[in-house]
């Protein structure tokens, strides 16, 4: 079988190549386990006993437009055509200084080269000499674990997590991704060992921790997480969830596991990364916000808002992007609770049009989120709010058909205040767009320029004693859709 599935000519050009030079030449590493798995993967890893670079350059060169990268420092090289990347090592065994990941590494055996892997899984070898071509070496009976379903270092566990501490990582995103058990004396490795993480770089957890929210059922891996002991180390505020605490007898939900089922809801419906980060974060203020109330009992008042302060914070401590997905994130904690409070009061035009236009095009997103968030154990409850879900949903399609709310400009900007009033930047300005976007999302005035445009007028007379600068003939025509230039010089000076 292994044969057929690497009868490919990249192999058979690798091994040709290696046996010119003389050299034992092995695929090695995540390509083969996914062979298994039949998953698919274009990057490459071959182990070769003796120097690799060599390999890899004759390789390069058989290899019509191939591009041949050098890692001296190293040891590597990589071979990349097209879409597929081939990286050579030579065999080597390493050893670790107990302050540091980076090990130091000298020559070795094929052994001690699968020796030195993370998990079994990861340490079997294929060889593509053509004298042996497609034979499976299995040390450490990597296959075994595959079909079991089995996450295991191949040597002591204690000995490869203190070493390389992001291998505890690791473990848990592969038994998140594949969907595996990590053995017990692995698992209790990692529980031993996880005050090690701190010798690993933020950008390396981030990195395992995006894998983690890629997979089909990422809650699993944050569950191993809190077991493991490392989530209160890498991520404490998500960790400060778990938990039920009890007054007079009266509880509150494990805030932990109902963002978990949260999280695995979202997963079910959206391969949006950010999506499922907000789900993730969109009670991260509960904690901090917990207060025990004689009528009310457990209350989180304002969790959202100070939820949505702490994204920030935790983006910038944990080496996630601080840009756009981090705004919208942000955006998502804060209004998670808005379609809430719509499906459990009247459900009005003005309360739809206020959240369309706060949302903008997220909208939709955060009704995935929001209907996942119903995570209650009562059936009656949860078919009573899906079908309150519903009509919002149906409102929020007739207005914005209608009105047009979503991401909307109000029809009257700055620069026409200012001109038809001969104002400079000021607060006025300010006011006068404030009170002209409140009519229209409150459903006073239609979103059109006229409307718009005559309550400017009106109320500048009537509440701030404003007159036009120009007689009002001239100006009322002059709308700002006709105009070049619709910069808002007033947008910086409002606050």
């Amino acid at each position: 079988m292994i044969v057929e599935q690497i009868d490919k000519p990249i192999f058979h050009t690798v091994g040709e190549v290696a046996d010119e030079l003389g050299r034992e030449c092995y695929a090695v590493g995540g390509y083969v386990r996914d062979l298994f798995l039949r998953r698919e993967s274009k990057d490459i890893d071959f182990v070769t006993v003796g120097n690799g670079i060599e390999v890899a350059r004759a390789v390069g060169r058989r290899m019509r437009g191939a591009h041949v990268a050098v890692f001296k420092n190293f040891g590597t090289a990589q071979v990349k055509s097209r879409g597929t990347e081939l990286e050579f090592v030579g065999a080597r065994r390493e050893s670790y200084k107990r302050d540091s990941r980076k090990p130091i590494v000298e020559d070795g055996t094929l052994d001690d080269d699968l020796a030195r892997r993370d998990f079994t899984i990861n340490a079997m070898a294929v060889c593509v000499n053509a004298g042996r071509f497609g034979e499976l070496i299995d040390k450490y009976n990597g296959m075994a674990d595959l079909r079991d379903g089995l996450i295991r270092t191949p040597l002591d566990p204690d000995i490869t997590f203190s070493d390389d501490p992001l291998r505890m990582m690791r473990a848990i995103r592969f038994a998140t991704q594949l969907g595996f058990t990590i053995v017990e004396d692995t698992f209790n490795a990692i529980c031993r060992n996880a005050g090690r993480i701190s010798i690993i770089s933020r950008e390396r957890v981030a990195d395992e921790l995006m894998k983690i929210m890629r997979s089909r059922r990422p809650s699993r891996g944050w569950e191993l997480l809190l077991k493991s002991g490392l989530l209160k180390l890498i991520f404490p505020e998500l960790a400060a969830l778990r938990g039920v605490e009890v007054v007079k007898g009266v509880g509150h939900k494990d805030n932990f596991y109902h963002t978990l089922a949260v999280l695995d809801n979202v997963a079910e419906r959206s391969d949006n990364v950010w999506l499922r980060w907000g789900a993730l974060l969109h009670d991260i203020a509960k904690p901090v916000t917990k207060r025990f109330d004689q009528q009310l009992g457990w209350t989180f008042h304002g969790h959202n808002a100070v939820g949505a302060k702490m994204i920030p914070r935790i983006f910038r401590k944990m080496k996630l992007p601080m840009n756009e997905h981090m705004k919208y994130v942000q955006k998502l904690v804060d209004l998670h609770m808005r379609p809430i409070a719509l499906v459990e009061d009247e459900v009005t035009d003005s309360a739809v049009r206020r959240l369309l236009f706060d949302a903008g095009d997220d909208i939709d997103d955060l009704m995935i989120l929001c209907s996942a968030d119903i995570t209650s154990k009562n059936r009656e409850k949860v078919e009573r709010f899906r079908a309150n879900y519903e009509l919002v949903k149906q409102k929020m399609v007739e207005l914005e058909e209608r009105d047009r709310i979503r991401n909307f400009q109000p029809p009257v900007n700055g620069l026409e205040v200012m001109e038809t009033f001969g104002l400079g930047e000021c607060r006025e300005v300010g006011v006068i767009k404030e009170r002209i976007k409140n009519a229209i999302l409150d459903g006073e005035i239609p979103n059109d320029h006229a409307a718009a445009r005559d309550l400017m007028l009106r109320f500048a007379a009537s509440e701030l004693g404003l007159t036009p600068a120009i007689p009002e003939t001239a100006s009322a025509s002059s709308d700002p859709s006709d105009r070049s230039d619709k910069s808002d010089g007033s947008d910086e000076a409002e606050a």
